[in-house]
């Protein structure tokens, strides 16, 4: 059997996400299962190298997944022809950095997003890395959870008829850190760091909305700090700077109207951390993370205001969950192998660095919107 040997510098993945859901559950789960098959019978088989800016943290996660080789020397990975892709997880204002240089040394790229903490560099790393020719994508993975694809099945069947709105809601409870330790980092709660929530969760809504709603045409956006002083990670208070907390209301091109509320200050009373309810003139769907219930327009119940008396419908009985008809892997991992596919054998591959740029612009609107208490139009980026 052929094997296709991948070579990835894997920069910043010692944080949270880059170990769990980029190197443990993606790349490390790939090499497990024997590498991503091919239809010719062959497979592509990742090698990675971690690399960062602490040995001692490397050295014990290479040790934790069975990965041989890590550096902390950038430049010098970057100049190894054995390895010819390069995957960004490192602080946002870094990636830029990190990017260039991989552009610099003729590697394919993948990276999180945000790509940038600009959309005008945003922009600009896509075209630096079109002019170089060299492959690139960004993260997308809320696509490929189980309770989005339940959802865009039923968009693709014409469920729904005509989509009218959609609401989001996102979120749950981050401690303070005082009385019980905060589940992030706290540079989330810092600007100066690059924090807060409508930089962090904005580029999320941007490609959900136009990979299963239609194309974003306008925003208006409220953020808020609702939290204003947390607790480290070594127990020191401090201000908060950054938005915990962000209401926003978008309008698409198309006609729907999409209100997507996001908080680390809510606590979770709702089918998920994440639920999308979508209405349409035939029927709604409720979509969390890997569930999806509905309910068709012939099983509506006929709803009579009457707040005198307790009401008379059960408001949960006429909905009925979607069987899981399909076994669904890591979304991170889904994605990681078709841009893999995409690297090997040209595989079309569409979520590229200017789909990072398109989420970093409305996250930047997010802000100018809530700035200047405002409607803002969302310029075309093709």
């Amino acid at each position: 059997m052929k094997k296709h040997r991948v070579g990835i510098i894997m920069n910043g993945v010692t944080g949270r996400m880059g170990t769990n859901q980029h190197l443990l559950r993606s790349i490390v789960a790939i090499i497990d299962q024997g590498g991503v098959k091919l239809g010719d019978g062959s497979v592509i088989m990742p090698d990675p190298i971690l690399v960062g800016r602490n040995a001692d943290k490397l050295s014990a996660l290479a040790r934790r997944a069975g990965v041989e080789k890590f550096s902390t020397d950038l430049d010098a990975v970057l100049g190894d022809k054995d390895y010819g892709v390069y995957f960004d997880s490192a602080l946002t204002g870094l990636r830029p950095i990190g990017v260039r240089k991989a552009i610099a040394a003729g590697k394919d790229l993948y990276c999180e997003k945000p790509t940038a903490t600009s959309s005008a560099e945003a922009l600009a790393l896509y075209h630096e890395a079109t002019a170089a020719g060299v492959k690139n994508g960004v993260v997308q993975d809320k696509l490929w959870l189980p309770g989005l694809l339940k959802l865009k099945l039923l968009i693709d069947s014409g469920f729904f008829g005509e989509i009218l709105s959609v609401r989001g809601e996102f979120g749950y409870w981050v401690f303070e850190g005082d009385l019980q330790p905060c589940q992030r980092p706290s540079w989330n709660y810092r600007k100066e760091d690059d924090g807060g929530i409508i930089v962090d969760m904005l580029c999320h809504w941007r490609y959900v909305i136009d990979n299963l709603f239609g194309e974003v045409g306008a925003l208006s956006c409220l953020g808020a700090t609702h939290i204003k002083e947390r607790w480290d990670e070594q127990g020191k208070p401090y201000t908060c700077t950054a938005d915990d907390s962000v209401y926003s209301t978008f309008e698409l091109k198309n006609g729907v109207i999409c209100n997507f509320n996001s908080s680390w200050t809510v606590r979770v009373r709702r089918d998920d951390l994440l639920t999308l309810q979508v209405d349409g003139t035939k029927g709604s769907a409720v979509a969390g993370l890997r569930d999806c219930t509905i309910q068709h327009g012939t099983m509506t119940p006929k709803i009579v205001w009457n707040p005198d008396i307790d009401s008379p419908v059960d408001f949960y009985e006429n909905w009925e969950r979607m069987p899981t008809n399909a076994i669904f892997d890591n979304a991170f991992k889904v994605q990681w192998e078709m841009f893999l596919r995409h690297v090997v054998v040209d595989e079309p591959f569409r979520w590229s660095l200017l789909e990072g740029a398109k989420g970093v612009q409305l996250a930047e609107l997010g802000l100018e919107s809530w700035a200047k208490r405002s409607w803002i139009d969302v310029p075309d980026m093709s």
